[in-house]
């Protein structure tokens, strides 16, 4: 498409705004323009010439005597870039090849061809024609009258290309990218290089690209490390050091200091930097998108206002000069011209000297030009191509938000957009990770059902505006599931007991918050929309003992709710707390020490067992054969039995193998004390473990009541029935292609799911030193609602820290809460539906998990499909209702409802996402990926997901915001950061020496821990602690805990000469550097300097000085915030172990993976293949 040019020659011309202390007319009126007169003596003013760098005339000023007519698109659509640019849809994949259902890559809902984006088309911010009544909004005469095309509702328009399915549809991998080491990469680890770009060089003679300053700069550069490509755009504005306001960016004098953004605040590249000549601003996206359906806001950020249609009328161009007027005194060069005639570079110059400031001056830079400046390339939105818009925001709501922006801006109120509506270049963002924890996006619904949603700690969705129809969900490539945490420890918690538990009749959901009421005496389902009779019980508040409306009920007023069940939701007398412990005791066992501390701690806590007057409890040891032990009240020692006859196990005794906890307290007490020196007699020698059949003789024992069985085991089963082989190759660790990931035998998966059938719950923890098949026996674990812990290494003389691990954990365990023979329902709205289940459970029925434990660590994931549209209503729902019996007796019924708002606009779907939520689920899809195929595949599906995420946002822009980028919005910003992150965990890495035992440990946690404890194994938190101050800090029981910031995961970020600790959810690192400071040592480890500092310590002295307890203040902290209390490992800079805390700076390249920055390269040359 070219510029049209109007009648006579004469291009559309820019007025200017009015002389200072002239006069000011009135606002343009439909149809005419009202222009300041020139001064008195003073020449028509002539306007300077502008020429579109693709294609199209240059802009000429009118003749005198003339108006500026209004542009008008030779082709009747909208005035924007060249058809290339306009389509702003990616180009088809090259190598497009067909693919079975079980094939790699992105998640598709059946087998085919995996089709491109499609093309979106944008609309330009120059579309004005004639036809619609001119938009004013006060602003400063002499302008054209700027008019809009009359807005459509209908949806966005694509192409007629079907979409790749994302992950959804039935969970199946496809594949269409090839994902390898990307070519002549940067070879530095996390900051860009000038030299290694594709870029154009910069325009502008003499300039360089200041990357700390974030502008041009004449001069000679001093350095280029972490300079953006020749040819970078300059953002207009750069943040207050002191986070005040956007300041302008000028030309430096040499010999300046460089000034870079301070940590936590935006930086001035947010969007894209601006055009270089300053057309443009990086602060202030513009209107001109995807045009959106007009329908209410279905997703707004936290602390968006809404504000009234308020336009606002095209500003004059920040560089626009006009010949013969004089510049003003203070204004200062503009970049890349002469300090020659004209107006000054920027929209608020000074006034000239005796001049009084302009009423209608325009307000500052974040302008963009008026109607009929073509856009630059590379310029951001503002210049001519827009953002997307706001969430949930129409066309014109957009307009009265900027307007608004632009009012804010005159009054020095306001001088930047929200960050939730800007769009990042990441290849440009050098410190992504902020200070402030991410939160997740809060879904846009009415007040009182946005105060009464489930906590996004327990009930979160992908996506917080769920699309309306399946084809929606495949245009936006994005994953759709939920993520759930059940039975996670709550400090408040609204519990009813009632005869009465109101329900669905016809989808059995509970009553919740989000239904609706017809009548004082019915209500209608939100998820089946089916009108239910209320109970007249209902009526009666049980806070206030009074009658009155529902809506004071607590069902309706809380989102997590809980029930005492009534008799008929028990089908048998609710089953006791049975605890039986089965321990290792071959030689290989007893040779690391643990027996000594699991009796120890297990004699500490045996009164903390939740549990009643029933509670029992048992042991059961093995070697090569199973010893039982009689524990009955009317003993005066424990008795042990011996079984030397493995391959059919049977029970000694008919009773007395398991005793009650109170009535044979001194028994166990013995047993307790006896057992760490019991089988070290050289009798009890043995290297044999008959872990199967000690398991099949606690499934014969518990069998008639259920219970939890816990298993010790340090070495690999070799003994009777379900014995192993080593199957690992040291040398095959770093292959590229991990095997023996899938387990040797169905034995343990057999044996877990007729635990299953007998309310048995399996939890194994594995203290290994040697390869133990991991893969194998956490198949007794994963089908029966069990845990899993690994502590590889273990010793109590060697590795002091696993030892310190265990304990910790084995208190946690022994004293957290417990559910028992429960059952987990999950339901949804009419038109979704759950298709695949990850977590340790058994599926008893579509939609039914069985957990004959259920426990406060265990997380569930769950994706779901569209299958019919959601036109119903325009919310929807899900719902989880988990009923289990508490360790008192009682059955118990807890419910959690997650509401959502539903949605047409694919925007609005785009900056709901909950990118943590988001890598979760396909962590657990990936990890089930590298099981059923290969670690390759799954590695490169994710890497795919990604893409295609990131794509799906950048066909809604223009290829000039694409150009040299890697587009994305607020809601996307840290998903590259997350898949890189995940590409080097242990489940997924490749290249890398690991353990076949500890990458299925990882692939464990992926698919079974809550979110919060998942998202710190991948991205960890590090902090510098050698200088910590009370300010900034926390007030906790009237003591100030330190608070650092929080520093990106790169070797740039660690200091010799300081003091580093780095939080992983599992372990806590301190690294200190060579360089440290006396001080510190004496102050904090007692130590006269970093030499003196012995390798491997695992404590911290407790030293009465500020530095030793603000450090141990801050550790006591971060180790609150979890489940269990991670050990403290102090690793020296030049420590033979450091690798274990440098593996976690995951934004460095390694040898066998990308940096953080190359691999944002690798995802660019994947958009443009």
């Amino acid at each position: 498409m070219s510029w049209n040019q109007p009648p006579n020659g004469q291009p559309g011309m820019m007025q200017r705004p009015p002389m200072p202390g002239g006069p000011v007319s009135a606002p343009p009126m439909p149809g005419g323009h009202i222009s300041a007169p020139p001064m008195p003596g003073q020449q028509p003013p002539r306007y300077p010439t502008f020429s579109h760098s693709v294609s199209g005339p240059m802009l000429r000023p009118p003749l005198p005597g003339q108006h500026p007519p209004a542009l008008q698109p030779s082709d009747g659509k909208s005035i924007g870039p060249p058809p290339s640019n306009i389509a702003g849809g990616m180009k088809p994949p090259q190598n497009q090849n067909t693919f079975p259902p079980t094939s790699i890559g992105r998640f598709s809902s059946h087998p085919g061809t995996a089709p491109p984006l499609p093309s979106v088309s944008t609309q330009s911010r120059g579309d004005y024609s004639a036809q619609g009544p001119p938009i004013s909004n006060g602003a400063p005469s002499g302008f054209p009258p700027m008019t809009r095309p009359p807005q459509s509702n209908a949806p966005i328009s694509g192409s007629t290309e079907l979409l790749p399915a994302p992950y959804h549809g039935k969970g199946i991998y496809s594949n269409t990218t090839h994902v390898g080491p990307p070519l002549n990469l940067t070879p530095t680890n996390s900051e860009p290089s000038s030299l290694n770009t594709s870029r154009v060089p910069s325009p502008i003679p003499n300039q360089h690209f200041d990357a700390l300053e974030g502008q041009f700069r004449s001069g000679t550069p001093n350095s280029n490390l972490g300079t953006p490509p020749p040819g970078s755009p300059v953002p207009l504005s750069t943040p207050s050091p002191r986070g005040g306001p956007l300041r302008p960016n000028f030309p430096q004098a040499s010999g300046s200091s460089n000034w870079a953004p301070p940590r936590g605040h935006p930086p001035s590249n947010l969007v894209s930097s601006a055009n270089m000549a300053g057309l443009g601003n990086s602060n202030f996206p513009s209107t001109m998108a995807a045009q959106q359906p007009s329908s209410p806001a279905l997703y707004q950020p936290a602390g968006q206002p809404q504000f009234p249609p308020v336009s606002r009328p095209p500003m004059l161009s920040s560089n626009a000069m006009a010949p013969g007027m004089p510049r003003a005194a203070s204004a200062p060069t503009a970049l890349g011209y002469p300090p020659g005639q004209g107006l000054p570079p920027h929209l608020n110059p000074a006034p000239g000297p005796g001049l009084p400031p302009s009423a209608n001056t325009p307000p500052g830079p974040n302008l963009p030009p008026g109607p009929g400046v073509p856009p630059r390339p590379g310029a951001p939105p503002g210049v001519g191509y827009a953002a997307p818009p706001a969430p949930g925001l129409n066309h014109n709501t957009q307009n009265s938000i900027y307007g608004v922006n632009n009012q804010f801006s005159s009054m020095g109120l306001q001088n930047q957009v929200p960050l939730e509506l800007r769009t990042f270049n990441l290849l440009q963002e050098r410190n992504i990770l902020t200070d402030s924890p991410v939160v997740p996006p809060v879904p846009n619904l009415p007040d009182h059902l946005k105060r009464n949603n489930c906590s996004p700690d327990i009930f979160r969705c992908t996506l917080s505006a769920l699309p309306q129809s399946n084809s929606l969900l495949q245009k936006s490539r994005l994953p759709l599931g939920i993520l759930i945490h059940p039975f996670k420890d709550l400090s408040h918690l609204p519990v009813i007991q009632s005869s009465v538990i109101v329900r669905c009749r016809a989808c059995r959901t509970y009553i919740n918050p989000f239904v609706s009421f017809i009548d004082q005496r019915r209500w209608r389902c939100n998820l089946c929309f089916r009108a239910n009779e209320l109970p007249d019980e209902f009526n009666f508040d049980p806070v206030t003992k009074s009658y009155g409306s529902p809506e004071r009920r607590p069902e309706i007023k809380s989102a997590t709710i809980e029930f005492i069940a009534p008799s008929e939701y028990m089908l048998r007398p609710p089953q006791p707390c049975v605890y039986l412990f089965l321990l290792d005791v071959s030689y290989t066992a007893l040779q690391t020490g643990y027996l000594q501390s699991f009796c120890e701690v297990l004699a500490a806590e045996i009164d903390k067992l939740p549990g009643d007057s029933r509670t029992l409890i048992g042991f059961i040891t093995y070697n090569s054969s199973v010893h039982f032990y009689n524990l009955s009240e009317e003993l005066s020692t424990p008795q042990m039995h011996v079984v030397s006859d493995v391959d059919d196990v049977f029970l000694p005794l008919p009773d007395g193998l398991v005793a009650n906890l109170q009535g044979s307290r001194a028994l166990i007490n013995q047993l307790l004390e006896q057992l760490p020196t019991f089988h070290q007699d050289e009798y009890y020698k043995d290297d044999g473990s008959a872990l199967g059949a000690a398991l099949q003789a606690a499934v014969k024992l518990l069998s008639a009541s259920g219970g939890r069985v816990t298993v010790v085991q340090t070495s690999i089963p070799n003994t009777g029935p379900g014995k192993l082989q080593n199957r690992e190759d040291p040398n095959q660790r770093a292959s590229s292609k991990p095997a023996n990931l899938q387990p040797a035998t169905d034995f343990y998966k057999m044996l877990s799911l007729e635990a299953a059938g007998q309310q048995i719950a399996i939890d194994m923890f594995l203290l290994n030193t040697q390869y133990i098949d991991h893969a194998s026996l956490g198949g007794a674990a994963r089908h029966c609602g069990g845990c899993l812990y690994s502590y590889p290494g273990f010793h109590n003389m060697h590795n002091p820290a696993e030892v310190e691990r265990f304990e910790a954990d084995l208190k946690r365990y022994l004293n957290r809460k417990i559910g028992l023979e429960a059952v987990m329902r999950v339901r949804c709205t009419k038109g979704l539906a759950i298709h695949t289940f990850h977590g340790n459970f058994f599926v008893r029925s579509t939609d039914l998990l069985s957990l004959p434990n259920i426990n406060p660590d265990a997380g569930f994931g769950m994706q779901v499909s569209i299958e019919d549209n959601l036109t119903d209503s325009p919310y929807a729902a899900f719902q989880a209702a988990l009923l289990y019996t508490s360790s008192k007796g009682e059955r118990r019924i807890r419910v959690h409802t997650l509401c959502l708002p539903v949605t047409t606009s694919l925007t609005d779907i785009i900056n709901s996402v909950d990118q943590q939520a988001m890598i979760g689920l396909l962590a657990k899809m990936a990890v089930d990926r590298s099981i059923n195929t290969a670690v390759s595949d799954a590695r490169e599906a994710l890497v795919n997901a990604c893409v295609d995420a990131l794509g799906a946002y950048g066909a809604t822009l223009g290829n000039q915001q694409r150009m040299g980028a890697v587009p994305s919005p607020y809601s996307l910003r840290l998903l590259p950061l997350y898949v890189s992150a995940m590409l080097k965990h242990p489940s997924l890495r490749l290249g890398v020496s690991t353990k076949t035992d500890d990458r299925v440990h990882a692939m464990d946690d992926c698919k079974a821990l809550p979110l919060s404890q998942l998202m710190l194994q991948l991205v960890p938190e590090l902090y510098p602690v050698h200088i910590l101050t009370d300010e900034g800090g926390i007030l906790k029981e009237d003591i100030v805990i330190p608070q650092p910031p929080r520093l990106a995961l790169n070797s740039g970020s660690i200091d010799r000469n300081g003091a580093f600790l780095l939080d992983t959810g599992t372990y806590l690192y301190l690294w200190v550097g060579s360089a440290i400071s006396p001080t510190f040592c004496s102050q904090v480890f007692n130590r006269p300097d970093f030499s003196s500092l012995e390798d491997g310590l695992c404590d911290l002295p407790e030293l009465e000085n500020e530095m030793s307890e603000r450090l141990r203040l801050f550790i006591s902290h971060l180790t609150d915030r979890k489940p269990g209390s991670p050990p403290l490992i102090i690793v020296r800079e030049d420590s033979r172990n450091r690798h274990v805390f440098i593996q976690y700076m995951i934004e460095d390249k390694t040898e066998s993976s990308m940096s953080y920055y190359e691999f944002l390269q690798h995802i660019q040359k994947q958009q443009k293949s």
